[in-house]
């Protein structure tokens, strides 16, 4: 109704009895459906760039090298070297790119502590 006061917290309703229960009519209700279903993703990315304070990444690329030991003069520190390129930023900003050099034992360890977090995260949010 014009004029109305609305107060609204919590998700949205999924029924008309729940929708009435909190002061939302059924077109009211229909209405922030409809909205919610159509710009879910840009409040979600809006709100996430608004509110995120350290740089988020925007990009990852990497490659391996091969250095044999004539090449760095070094036979200790021959073998395969993986490069990997962070692209860094905050929205409205320029990136910043990080360069970061692993050998072998390093990847292994980079890969531990990414499998750690992902079973971090399945414990907290399950898949489905």
């Amino acid at each position: 109704t014009a004029g109305a006061a609305l107060t609204y917290t919590g998700g949205l309703p999924h029924s008309a009895d729940e929708a009435g229960q909190r002061g939302l009519g059924a077109e009211q209700a229909a209405a922030l459906s409809r909205f919610w279903k159509s710009q879910r993703v840009r409040v979600r990315e809006s709100l996430l760039s608004q509110s995120r304070w350290e740089p988020g990444l925007r990009g990852l690329s990497w490659r391996v090298d091969l250095h044999t030991a004539a090449s760095r003069g070094d036979a200790a520190h021959s073998g395969p070297v993986a490069l990997m390129e962070l692209e860094l930023g905050r929205a409205g900003q320029d990136s910043e790119f990080v360069c970061l050099e692993f050998d072998e034992a390093k990847v292994n360890q980079v890969l531990k502590k990414m499998a750690d977090i992902q079973q971090s995260i399945d414990r907290i949010v399950p898949r489905t």
